[in-house]
């Protein structure tokens, strides 16, 4: 090295670079490692610079402070002790690493095998050792000046029975959007632009919840196939935005992101993948956690910690019963909450999160922690509530304060609606609320994030367009990607122009969405749906970084239109009525004015469901009543949540079903939406007490009280 650079003690905390105004305070934590070097380099990164050993080791943390460095140096770590795959160490001193808590990443990962802590094709495999140096195609970290969000009460704050979530990915939200300029597609800067926040103002969503932001890695095996990893489900650090989203490559371009989204009355969640990282098994590559110390950050095999537990599907499991694992994510949140502004979270595989040694624990420490968080405890937490470990599927079983992704309600909504026989009285349980998942410790129906479709899956298009998966893109033979969709093609596979089955398949999607919208808990669309976006029958397009994924803005035609339209006055029917967004669970108690109760189910006769009616494995038609008058709701400030009488009728037979509407009192009924029916407005005439209203064959109807 030509520079000389003197390193002072400094402090073991906080962990990462900390610059104070005068230079760089560093440390790292590693439990095992016997010598820590900080590696400087060049604007470019290309060269170093400097390579100072940190002079100082405290409870754990090496640390030392670098007088004179300032923001936007870069920077990376080499780190010494033993190769000892069968004890669980893989330190290789000669392997560029990534600092866990770097704020921003500089150039790209370019694959050779010098990443990788083995000789690769040696045949003791990973037993193996590699003496190359990695450091010309890692990318590095950079140093920046991190500045807090303002607490100025601009934060929407939306109450979780009023939040309707929109699931989105930045870039492929944003590529193909004509009022974004050019130079901002595929960024936080596009999805921060007028014509994108005014497109989800007029739709009327409350929050965005954006597939990871956290720098990732393209899957070297993906690379090789010329494809990218798309959705970012592979992370290579917690703090720093994945760069390829920065139009700037500032971070403060995130920051302005959820600003303006917080000024359109939006709140900003991410979806965040601390259940493992980029790294794999093994036999994948070193570039941080395992260089800087695999048997404190990985779960290890018990009898042979050569190997890694992978209870995620991706090779590797972080380890959450670790005190410092722990204190990663936490830290990791906090700073996304107090120096970015994001307003709550959707955890990946979440089951990974709670697990001990001994299993999964509602109570574990990540868990414990963040509940006693002042900051995150007043944010919004997302459980996706499984795994792929023993005992993984934990639906319902988080604790109070969170809410977690109901496939149960997918599967439901999509089995009923296809004409699956023996649905409805789990339908009943589902767009309720799903008490008998949700009901314990007081938590409440926004518990359960119902959705019909998700970023993971066919579109919602494509669930009513297709039988099988079409994921032969991938490169994998079609092998990938869930085989049970519950979907149909309604009579051919894919696009037609057979007018019959298109008239079909228009109306499930507005069946399955107006279910969504309609149902007690907390709805979740998912991006361009709305107006039927397609990903031509892929069920996995996690490596489509292309217009498979990207949602088709030009392509929305008459008929796409006149789909988001009839989403849009939805989601306005959902704000106006409250008895939709109920906080607590109704069990059908009689109201005492009414004598009417807050909830209640009718068959087609008009009569309530008996308990033969809910057994009848042949029944394919329901009717909701809500009483917005029961159960003395009020608002946060005290403002009763009062509303009319809806009957909501769904029929999912193939045949049209003369539907008795109940007689309850003088007044009369007037239908507000009928799927088979989009153009009705609510001031159509209105139906006297026991007539007869003709639902159509696959069609959902709301009638309220006229």
């Amino acid at each position: 090295m030509t520079e000389k650079t003197i390193a002072w003690p400094g402090r073991p905390y906080p962990l990462g670079a900390e610059w104070d105004g005068r230079g760089v305070n560093f440390a790292l934590f590693s439990a095992h490692a016997e010598r820590v070097e900080l590696c400087l380099f060049d604007h470019r990164g290309g060269k170093e610079t400097a390579r100072i050993a940190l002079p100082e080791h405290t409870d754990e943390v090496w640390h030392g402070y670098i007088p004179g460095l300032r923001p936007g140096q870069l920077y990376g770590y080499r780190v010494a002790g033993p190769y000892e795959p069968a004890r669980g160490h893989r330190f290789n001193r000669h392997k560029l690493l990534l600092d866990p808590y770097a704020r921003a990443l500089a150039g790209p990962l370019r694959w050779t095998d010098a990443h990788f802590g083995y000789r690769i094709g040696h045949p003791r495999a990973d037993l193996s050792f590699d003496g190359r140096d990695n450091a010309a195609d890692m990318p590095k970290c950079r140093v920046i000046k991190t500045e807090t969000v303002e607490s100025d009460g601009r934060r929407p704050r939306h109450a979780w029975t009023d939040t309707l979530i929109y699931e989105a990915h930045v870039r492929g939200y944003t590529m193909r959007h004509p009022k974004v300029p050019a130079r901002l597609r595929g960024t936080c800067a596009g999805l921060a632009s007028p014509a994108v926040v005014d497109e989800l103002v007029r739709l009327g969503i409350t929050a965005v919840e954006l597939l990871p932001l956290h720098a990732f890695a393209d899957d070297r095996f993906l690379v090789a196939r010329g494809l990218r990893n798309y959705w970012g489900y592979s992370s290579l650090g917690y703090f720093a935005p994945e760069p390829r989203y920065l139009a700037s490559g500032l971070v403060g371009e995130v920051k302005t992101m959820v600003s303006r989204l917080h000024e359109a009355g939006i709140e900003v969640l991410l979806d965040v993948v601390y259940n493992h990282s980029a790294e794999g098994n093994h036999l994948g590559p070193t570039l941080s956690f395992r260089g800087i110390d695999n048997a404190s950050y990985y779960r290890l095999m018990p009898d042979d910690e050569r190997y890694n537990i992978d209870e995620t599907g991706c090779g590797n499991t972080l380890d959450f019963s670790h005190p410092r694992v722990i204190q990663l994510a936490m830290d990791s949140l906090r700073y996304w909450v107090e120096t970015i502004g994001v307003d709550g979270f959707r955890f990946d595989l979440a089951t990974i999160l709670a697990r001990e040694p001994y299993g999964f624990d509602r109570h574990g420490g990540f868990l414990d922690a963040i509940r006693q968080d002042p900051m995150l405890a007043t944010v919004k937490l997302i459980a996706e509530p499984w795994d792929i470990g023993p005992g993984g599927y934990r639906l319902g079983q988080f604790p109070a304060g969170w809410a977690e992704w109901n496939d149960r309600y997918r599967d439901t909504i999509r089995g009923f609606w296809r004409g699956d026989p023996g649905k409805v009285a789990e339908l009943a349980a589902r767009i309720s609320g799903s008490a008998d998942l949700f009901e314990h410790g007081g938590r409440r129906p926004w518990a359960s994030v119902n959705y019909v479709t998700s970023h993971d899956g066919f579109t919602l298009n494509d669930l009513v367009s297709y039988k099988e998966k079409h994921n032969w893109a991938n490169g994998e033979d079609n092998r990938d990607g869930h085989a049970h969709n519950l979907s149909s093609n309604h009579g051919v596979e894919g696009p037609t122009l057979d007018k019959r089955i298109v008239d079909t398949r228009e109306r499930q999607k507005r069946n399955l969405l107006a279910t969504l919208l309609l149902s007690q808990g907390t709805p979740m669309l998912s991006a361009g749906d709305e107006f039927g976006r397609t990903q031509l029958g892929n069920n996995n397009p996690y490596c489509q970084d292309n217009d498979v994924s990207w949602v088709a803005w030009q392509r929305i035609d008459e008929r796409s239109e006149a789909l988001r339209t009839f989403v849009r006055r939805l989601i306005a029917f959902r704000k106006a009525h409250p008895v939709l967004r109920r906080p607590r669970h109704l069990h059908g108690e009689i109201d005492p004015q009414s004598g009417i109760k807050n909830i209640a189910w009718y068959n087609p006769s008009g009569r309530e469901q008996s308990e033969e009616n809910w057994r009848d494995p042949l029944s394919s038609c329901l009717g909701l009543l809500l009483d917005g008058a029961a159960g003395g709701f009020v608002d946060e400030t005290g403002q009763p949540l009062a509303d009319t009488q809806l009957l909501i009728l769904m029929n999912a037979s193939a045949r049209q079903v003369w539907f008795t509407l109940p007689s309850l009192g003088e007044l009369g009924w007037r239908c507000a939406v009928d799927t088979a029916h989009p153009e009705i407005q609510e001031d159509s005439k209105p139906f006297g007490p026991g007539q007869r209203y003709a639902l159509q064959a696959r069609s959902l109807a709301v009638l309220s009280r006229a």
